[in-house]
């Protein structure tokens, strides 16, 4: 018996309904496996340098600067880059090369360029060194930023440095600079070689760590052929070089023109000076209040050494006649700070005081100046 039109019709809309769900779902599948639009090859070009710095010693210029580890494309660099170093004198971004490296990606790289006789001779002038790095097609991605030093004559080198330990720190002289010779600053530089020897000794105060380079900029002056430096430790070791340094404006900025670095002279920083007398002392005596007895308070002004173990106290008795013992050492172990507490005194006798300051090798002052005070009557 055929069909009825009726369900006939209502089966073709089922189908037409069911077809019509799945086709976005087989446009899907379909679309997935067709490739997309093909991308350009890749140049292989290193990123360009941007952290190059130079730094110029005599007639050497030390370069320094960090290789990149992707192309311009994101992509890890592999195997050694060719790089360029270059020099130009001109104002143009240009690269006259002056050495030619092969070099690992992500490294820090350094070189130390020789000027030519041209460039280490004259009057002062600007001279911007560059980096370039190359594919093995001879491309690159430009110029690395500029690192600008001058050429020119430098200033003559420092001769004859010595040293001398004096009680506040060590004076360091030089031969003076040629009179036709350009004003120019000494720069110093100090190394630290070895550290004083750590001591357990309490009443040392606890001092910050030594940095191990440290440079000192002494400025034209009528003694300009000598420093003292007073930022040392006793018991410590450096080594000292020095440098003249001419600045020079050009275009709104200053660039410095340095001479070769001195020969490197050493020193033991041996204190041999005993500590200063301490000053300022003062004595207050006092009756005693609130269950306490008779007492004389001591005071003087902190003494500056570095290597100050502390301070010992010395007493005489001066009786009402005017005749006065024999000093008398009344601190058992040096005092830390600036001050004493005499509790060991009896109302209506006259005291009579002077302290001293020692080191931490034994070294002690001569006596300060005398302080007394009468225990007045409870």
């Amino acid at each position: 018996m055929p069909p009825k039109k009726g369900l006939r019709a209502c089966r073709y809309s089922a189908m037409q309904l069911a077809v019509s769900a799945a086709l976005p779902a087989i446009l899907a599948l379909s679309g997935c496996g067709m490739p997309g639009a093909p991308l350009p090859p890749s140049l292989n070009l290193a990123a360009p340098v941007s952290d190059l710095s130079a730094v110029r010693t005599g007639n050497q210029v030390a370069l320094s600067w960090t290789m990149p580890a992707k192309t311009t494309d994101k992509v890890l660099l592999k195997g050694d880059i060719s790089v360029h170093v270059c020099r130009n004198e001109s104002s143009a971004a240009k690269c006259s090369v002056a050495a030619t490296l092969s070099l690992v990606p992500g490294s820090n790289a350094t070189f130390t360029d020789a000027l030519p006789s041209a460039l280490a001779s004259g009057s002062p002038r600007v001279l911007a060194y560059f980096v370039e790095l190359v594919n093995r097609k001879g491309r690159s991605a430009g110029l690395s930023n500029p690192a600008e030093i001058l050429a020119g004559l430098a200033p003559p080198p420092v001769d004859n440095l010595t040293a001398e330990i004096r009680k506040d720190g060590v004076l360091l002289r030089w031969a003076p600079a040629p009179a036709e010779s350009s004003p120019v600053v000494i720069r110093l530089v100090r190394r630290l070689l070895t550290p004083p020897a750590h001591k357990s000794d309490e009443s040392q105060l606890a001092q910050p760590a030594e940095l191990l380079e440290q440079t000192l900029i002494v400025e034209p002056a009528g003694n300009s052929d000598r420093a003292l430096d007073k930022d040392i430790r006793f018991g410590s070791s450096y080594e000292y070089r020095a440098q003249r340094v001419a600045r020079v404006a050009i275009d709104g900025t200053t660039l410095e023109l340095a001479s070769p670095l001195s020969p490197p002279l050493r020193i033991e920083a041996i204190n041999i000076h005993p500590p200063s007398a301490p000053r300022g002392l003062e004595a207050v005596a006092t009756a005693g209040e609130n269950g306490t007895g008779p007492a004389i308070d001591l005071s003087w002004l902190p003494n500056t050494e570095s290597n100050l173990a502390g301070y010992i106290v010395y007493r005489r008795e001066k009786s009402p006649s005017g005749s006065a013992t024999e000093w008398r050492r009344i601190s058992t172990q040096p005092a830390v700070g600036p001050g004493f507490h005499d509790a060991n005194v009896e109302p209506g006798h006259i005291y009579i005081y002077a302290v001293t300051a020692i080191d931490n090798d034994g070294r002690e002052s001569a006596r300060s100046a005398e302080a007394s005070d009468t225990v007045p009557a409870s």
